[in-house]
């Protein structure tokens, strides 16, 4: 079993189950333990704001802040650098906790030994 676990969501709003699966497995591995490197990318990016997990709904799901806070708490969140800079979001912007990196930087986790790389 991997020791590290890194996701990749891509999807928010426009994808709401498959955003919500990401969060949940995140959510999920952080309390069992896993060490969990969480990145936001594409239309997830606005979930690194304040307050924008809050407008995200889904019926029967857990609800994002909760996961959000939770993965914060015991795991990384890195916001996508491009992803980022085409919604003019920069670091005073994010939630505390979050940062932003680029491509390089999840690459270098995804490939490191006992690491699970999943995008959703």
């Amino acid at each position: 079993m991997a020791k590290k676990l890194v996701i990749k969501v891509t999807a928010g709003a426009d994808a709401p189950e498959r955003c919500s699966q990401a969060f949940t497995v995140a959510a999920v591995a952080v309390a069992s333990g896993v060490e969990v490197s969480l990145w936001l990318t594409g239309e997830s990016s606005w979930f690194a704001l304040p307050g924008r997990a809050a407008e995200f709904e889904l019926p029967h799901a857990a609800p994002l802040p909760d996961l959000l806070e939770s993965i914060l708490a015991g795991g990384r969140v890195t916001l996508c650098t491009q992803c980022a800079a085409r919604r003019e979001i920069t670091e005073k912007d994010v939630l505390e906790g979050v940062r932003i990196a680029g491509a390089q930087v999840f690459v270098s986790e995804a490939v490191q030994d006992d690491v699970q790389a999943l995008v959703y």
